[in-house]
């Protein structure tokens, strides 16, 4: 009897344990380039907590925002939308007066179908006004700053009266009118030990952790725990503090027993500030940063970790956009997507490394600036094309940005369509389009498709049939 009965109650349990959906841990980082880990070529300095993350875990080379800037870039993440479908532009600011409307569903608000317990930490910037903070939008627990940490009146490139206090908010309230620089110092500390602080509340139920870093986002600030540490200057000091987070959130997660049914995605927003010189991380080998539509602007470091889900120890050079995180998710733990149109679609058989897992889109699109639709490129992430726009560039720059301080980017045209093989050359440095007329015609094809859609304000298209208002 026994040789049936215990044989019987372990697949009984490993099947119960198989229904339990996964802890989801997001860390979103700001402003950090693509090269900025050691495992995808920082150099001068180490970050082995990152390294081992992505070890134990997976790298995709061929990961990227929908815009290139703060706010749209996160509503792309929460929403599973490009951020222009839903009203969000650029980087919202103190005195805006809009920010995530409450008919989008977040992704906290999607795994809350399945009871989950959610928090955010950090930086927040989808609206600063009490009825855009996260509280209202599916999170359980809030603590962080509205906006980014230069938007405050110690900015020394800022006007006098510029920008007002910058506050630290708990929840919907203000515990602290008035975020000094001291207090910059330990912003990286604070927000690991309220991440750290949720895991351990909420190591027996199901938990989504957002972790919005506020680094390396200038102002750089540091603790003492890592100041001059690095040998490579503040960036250098400010990327090991963010390390060491990333260790104290995965020491955490193994510490309350939760580490194996734990899904953690580390990522960031946007490409590097370029013209900040010696204050901003490396794009490697991506054309231009933060700000533009080349690659350095929106593919950054993307690892993800799901011990026994996802294949340890492997890479994937699959295209993904962070407006597949949400419906990939909603499909790992079968929740139900929003009624309305979201833009990204599952992507966990890439996630999971099946065999022979294949982008499931046609194209993605990229646009910046005030719903300018600026480039393109193929589902598998081969062909890009940049279509007729303005963009700032750092090359040609010869002036050098130091201390915090920086210069001016040149100016810079496409004036006609340029096409690029990204498989042969990630440095976006060959214009392929006249060699390849068919590859470029579908991309223009799929440009048409979109600008109906969303619009296109170089088009003089202000707006497409398929925008929503953001929240007013």
């Amino acid at each position: 009897m026994n040789r049936l009965f215990f044989p019987l109650l372990a697949a009984l349990a490993s099947s119960l344990h198989a229904t339990v959906p996964p802890n989801i841990v997001v860390i979103f980082m700001d402003d950090m380039g693509y090269a900025d880990v050691g495992c995808f070529g920082a150099q001068g300095y180490q970050t082995p907590n990152i390294d081992k993350l992505a070890a134990e875990g997976r790298k995709f080379t061929n990961f990227h925002v929908a815009q290139p800037v703060c706010s749209a870039s996160r509503c792309a993440l929460m929403t599973g939308c490009y951020p222009n479908r839903v009203g969000i532009h650029g980087a919202l600011g103190p005195s805006a007066k809009h920010g995530i409307n409450a008919d989008e569903m977040t992704v906290a608000e999607l795994v809350k179908q399945k009871g989950y317990s959610t928090a955010a930490v950090g930086k927040w910037h989808l609206g600063s006004l009490p009825q855009f903070l996260p509280v209202r939008h599916g999170f359980d627990e809030y603590y962080g700053i509205p906006y980014s940490n230069d938007m405050w009146p110690h900015h020394p490139q800022a006007k006098p009266g510029a920008y007002p206090k910058l506050p630290m908010i708990e929840n919907d309230r203000v515990v602290d009118e008035e975020i000094t620089p001291e207090d910059q110092t330990h912003l990286t500390t604070d927000y690991t030990a309220r991440g750290v602080k949720f895991i351990e509340k909420n190591k027996d139920k199901p938990f989504l952790l957002y972790l919005a870093h506020s680094m390396v986002h200038v102002p750089l600030f540091v603790s003492d725990k890592f100041k001059g540490k690095s040998g490579k200057g503040l960036f250098g000091d400010v990327m090991m503090e963010v390390d060491w987070s990333v260790g104290q959130i995965m020491e955490s997660l193994k510490k309350n027993g939760v580490e194996d049914n734990t899904w953690v995605i580390f990522t960031s927003d946007n490409g590097p500030w370029l013209n900040y010189g010696d204050h901003a991380g490396s794009a490697g080998p991506l054309r231009e940063g933060k700000g533009t539509c080349w690659e350095g602007g929106t593919r950054v470091t993307g690892i993800m970790k799901w011990p026994g889900k996802i294949p340890a120890g492997s890479t994937s050079d699959a295209m993904m956009m962070t407006i597949d995180v949400l419906p990939t998710i909603a499909h790992v733990i079968d929740a139900k997507l929003p009624e309305h149109k979201i833009d990204g679609l599952n992507c966990w058989p890439i996630v999971a490394g099946e065999s022979g897992a294949k982008n499931p889109h046609d194209f993605y699109a990229f646009y910046y600036e005030q719903n300018q639709l600026q480039a393109l490129t193929s589902g598998d992430g081969r062909w890009k094309l940049q279509l007729p726009h303005k963009y700032r560039s750092i090359v040609g720059v010869t002036e050098k940005a130091e201390n915090g301080r920086p210069v001016l980017y040149k100016q810079k045209i496409i004036e006609q369509p340029e096409l690029y093989d990204l498989y042969a050359d990630i440095c976006e440095s060959e214009n392929l389009a006249a060699e390849n007329p068919g590859e470029l015609a579908r991309l223009q094809k799929h440009a048409e498709a979109i600008r109906a859609e969303l619009g296109d304000s170089l088009m003089k298209m202000p707006k497409g049939s398929g925008t929503r208002e953001a929240g007013k």
